[in-house]
């Protein structure tokens, strides 16, 4: 079993920067792929980064790449998301999820909301 639990959202203006936590608990953190996904109003989830156990490997949506910035400190057992020249368009629920040993994301964070301004 894995616990995740998500902190850093909030309102922002288009332009703006925010910083998006995912504390991890349960499993030794360095067995752990992350990912971070997005799900706005009336639109299925979406993927928006990954990152691989050792983060050496990281993987963007096209809509996200070169804004965003996913990387993990395993002092603390978080992984983070960057946002930087946020846009409407960025405004949703945003959750992490971690692999499970299947390979598929097994287990997912309450979510935080993302609200940027135009």
């Amino acid at each position: 079993q894995v616990q995740l639990v998500e902190s850093g959202g909030g309102l922002v203006q288009a332009g703006g920067s925010l910083r998006l936590a995912c504390a991890a608990s349960g499993r030794p953190f360095s067995l752990i792929s992350m990912g971070w996904f997005r799900q706005a109003p009336g639109k299925e989830r979406e993927f928006v980064a990954l990152i691989s156990r050792s983060g050496e490997s990281t993987v963007y949506a096209d809509s996200v790449k070169g804004r965003f910035t996913i990387f993990r400190d395993s002092a603390k057992n978080t992984v983070y998301l960057q946002m930087n020249r946020l846009k409407a368009g960025d405004t949703a629920v945003y959750r992490c999820g971690a692999k499970g040993a299947t390979g598929s994301y097994e287990y997912w964070g309450q979510g935080t909301q993302v609200t940027v301004s135009s």
